[in-house]
């Protein structure tokens, strides 16, 4: 595994509050970390059927605008009683004609296991993939999973996304109701950081 020996990594989201969470757990390690939004750059279409795929997309876009090494993740969550869907499509599922609406999204999931009788316990899990790319072409990916079961009717106003209807294994609240500082460190891109920074950043 390669040693991540800069001081400058770009990570490929828009999304603030992403980007503070990572720059936090990178801090110790001497990184300053900007994102795709402090450097104008756009969003590349995300045209893989993989999280690997997508993210490697994010990155390698951004390396190629700026020169410098990136930081890129794709995620979402896959359900058993749907073939692992919405997966890769976990976001393009909120899409209305006003913006992302979860709520629309949560709701067609539950719909269509209803429709199919999906037995309990609805089995799901959120993934995630980080890829660190750097300026020579060489990568390296991290994948975390969490593991837990879709519940209804949606519970708790924390957190984002389909958190209201995921209840990870081990716990009787859904992530929609769990502290985010608990969430934040045992969820799926939880997992896949630590496993970069013990790959890539620990000394």
């Amino acid at each position: 595994m390669r040693r991540f020996d800069g001081k400058r990594l770009l990570m490929a989201t828009h999304n603030a509050g992403k980007l503070e969470e990572m720059a936090a757990l990178l801090n110790p390690y001497g990184v300053k970390l900007s994102s795709n939004a402090d450097d104008g750059l756009p969003e590349p279409d995300e045209t893989e059927d993989t999280f690997l795929g997508n993210a490697l997309i994010k990155a390698q876009a951004a390396v190629n605008a700026t020169g410098l090494p990136a930081l890129a993740d794709d995620s979402g969550i896959e359900i058993d009683g749907l073939d692992g869907q919405p997966g890769v499509y976990t976001a393009d599922w909120a899409e209305t004609p006003h913006g992302r609406d979860f709520v629309v999204a949560m709701t067609k999931a539950w719909d269509m296991l209803e429709a199919r009788d999906a037995p309990a316990p609805r089995t799901a899990r959120f993934c995630c993939t980080l890829v660190l790319a750097w300026p020579d072409d060489h990568f390296a990916s991290f994948d975390g999973r969490m593991e837990g079961q879709i519940v209804w009717p949606m519970r708790g106003d924390q957190g984002h996304g389909y958190d209201a209807i995921f209840m990870p294994d081990g716990y009787d609240i859904t992530f929609g109701e769990m502290d985010l500082s608990e969430k934040n460190r045992i969820s799926h891109r939880a997992i896949a950081v630590q496993k970069m920074i013990e790959g890539c950043f620990a000394r």
